[in-house]
């Protein structure tokens, strides 16, 4: 056994007793007289240690009573067993789609089943299931131990109660904006979350989760209150223990601070997502990140995650491409809302604003633990750049922050000259809005300034409509959210975001009239925000320069002041520089 190749035992198992009687036991005198007296069938019914149950059992029932060290138990097996000759030991087994009649028998006969061979042939594609009942010994002695180890788990229920959701009050706090102080929305965030925590029925269910970095991201003013779960309590003497925010470890801590785990970070948001049905408990997952190692590092997770219907919320902290500068490409991010835009479960938003954010989470919170739940989860991008956080306007537009993207600086409704539609996303609203004055200042030129929370969401819009117009010819067409708000709207739109066009042009075929993005495609580099936004050409400058040659195009700025433009903001090109550098050299 020790010395037979594992090709060897494949290959026996794909002839019959006689080859095996020749090939394997013929090779020694002493293995040849072990079997001289048994017929080839016999031989073809031994069964390898993996397939023989007191062998299987023999071994477990060793390793229970081993001590002190672990077990390995090497269980020896045939591929495809007990499905037949074109099964068993064959590399097309994973090619194999049905099993022949006589396949279906031999199965039958292996597993000693009492189906007819009349019953296989009435539909042999369709055999009939076989139960033995509920009185049989072997069914009484699985259901007695499933008993014993205290009945069916995990268990998922259809139903799950409803939560009461947080009263206005709680969102307060973002909406009334920062005053005078610059906050990263990353900070906004966590002082909606110290709010929400707070909350009678809402704040005990809330799982912050964390695999790196809550310092980083602000978390750490949760220690002292919320406490980090352990379930032995503060077995060690922290470093930090004379800080205000020092780490505190408790057996009834309410954040799970996992350390660099993220593949685990996202099994307890998962395994927190899905208590509303395993346990009839619902919770909900707040899961923070450095926004590349969500779904690029374990993309994979959040889709198991999907497949069991999680619920929650994902933060990718310190998001997009010039924000976390200082790293390359390691941390500098420019891609993650198109992998999460393949997940239908993950409603993705890139807020600009604290009230953004706000109205997302209570949104979120009402999707999927209100009164009619549904299996999603939220997925927000937050900054690590400080700017002033804007109150909430008194006219703010909930249903476009919801849908997608919302007005947050018109022109004037007086203003004359051309005009041009400028839709950015996150930190890049604030590039938006300097690009308005610009224009304005330098050039006449009158812009809107529209805050896109999400790009992924209006594209699914734009589907759906169109599917529901291609299966409804005979109803009136239904329009898509983008082309609702942008109808009537006068110029070019120029769209730009932190992170790559891809990302934008998802909504191109809904935009109606001129369309023109910005983004971080390309190799990134370690400097300046500055430097990184004139280097990708998304800055306010290059906004600007992008509105004018779209409306020199449009015969309505006068082509020749382009490189005035250019070089008025030194938009030159390194590479194209660099060529000339070298030109003609030896």
């Amino acid at each position: 056994m020790n010395n037979t190749p594992d090709g060897d035992f494949q290959t026996f198992k794909s002839e019959d007793g006689a080859f095996v009687r020749e090939h394997f036991f013929g090779r020694d005198p002493r293995t040849a007289k072990l079997v001289e007296a048994w017929s080839d069938e016999e031989i073809w019914s031994l069964q390898r240690g993996g397939h023989d149950y007191r062998k299987m059992y023999a071994a477990y029932e060793a390793a229970t009573h081993v001590k002190g060290q672990p077990t390995v138990i090497l269980a020896k097996t045939i591929k495809g067993w007990t499905l037949g000759s074109h099964f068993e030991s064959r590399n097309s087994t994973h090619q194999m789609k049905k099993l022949t009649l006589e396949d279906l028998k031999s199965f039958r006969d292996t597993l000693q089943l009492p189906i007819t061979d009349a019953q296989l042939e009435e539909n042999p594609y369709l055999p009939p299931y076989y139960h033995p009942g509920p009185k049989d010994e072997a069914i009484q002695y699985m259901q007695h131990l499933r008993r014993d180890l205290g009945g069916s788990y995990p268990a998922r229920s259809g139903t799950s109660r409803a939560l009461a959701q947080p009263k206005d009050e709680a969102y307060a706090g973002v909406r009334r904006g920062s005053g005078k102080q610059e906050i990263a929305t990353t900070m906004a965030f966590v002082r909606l979350l110290k709010d929400l925590m707070k909350d009678p029925e809402i704040g005990p269910r809330l799982v912050p989760i964390i695999p790196d970095e809550a310092r980083t991201f602000g978390m750490d003013s949760l220690f002292p209150t919320a406490k980090i779960y352990s379930p032995h309590g503060q077995q060690y003497l922290s470093v930090d223990r004379e800080l205000m925010l020092s780490y505190k470890e408790s057996q009834q801590g309410q954040i799970l601070h996992e350390g660099i785990n993220e593949a685990g970070s996202v099994a307890s948001f998962t395994a927190v997502g899905t208590s509303y049905s395993t346990h009839g408990e619902p919770m909900i997952p707040i899961y923070i990140f450095y926004s590349m190692f969500g779904f690029q590092r374990t993309g994979d997770g959040f889709w198991a995650a999907m497949d069991q219907m999680a619920r929650g919320f994902v933060i990718g902290a310190t998001a997009g491409r010039t924000t976390l500068n200082g790293e390359g490409l390691q941390h500098e991010d420019g891609h993650s809302h198109l992998l999460a835009a393949t997940n239908p479960a993950v409603i993705s938003y890139d807020p600009a604003f604290g009230y953004e954010i706000g109205h997302l989470i209570k949104d979120g919170l009402r999707r999927m633990y209100g009164n009619d739940p549904e299996n999603v989860f939220y997925y927000l991008t937050m900054y690590n750049e400080p700017y002033v956080q804007p109150a909430e306007p008194d006219d703010v537009d909930v249903e476009g922050i919801l849908r997608g993207m919302h007005l947050v600086s018109p022109a004037p409704a007086d203003a004359t000259g051309p005009r041009v539609q400028l839709l950015a996303s996150g930190v890049a609203v604030n590039w938006a809005l300097k690009a308005q004055g610009l224009l304005r200042d330098d050039w006449g030129v009158q812009a809107d300034v529209w805050s896109v929370t999400s790009w992924n969401e209006l594209r699914r819009d734009g589907l759906l409509v169109d599917r529901h117009n291609l299966l409804h010819p005979d109803e009136e067409p239904h329009v898509a959210f983008v082309t609702q708000r942008l109808t009537g709207r006068p110029g070019p739109v120029i769209a730009v975001s932190d992170y790559m066009r891809a990302v934008q042009d998802q909504i191109r075929e809904w935009v109606p009239g001129d369309f023109v993005s910005l983004g971080t495609d390309g190799w990134g580099m370690s400097d300046t925000r500055g430097a990184l936004r004139r280097h990708f050409l998304v800055d306010a400058e290059s906004i600007t320069v992008q509105s004018l040659t779209r409306l020199a195009q449009h015969g309505e700025f006068d082509r020749a002041r382009l490189s005035e433009a250019i070089e008025r903001y030194q938009l030159h090109d390194p590479a194209a520089a660099e060529a000339g550098n070298t030109e003609g050299s030896g």
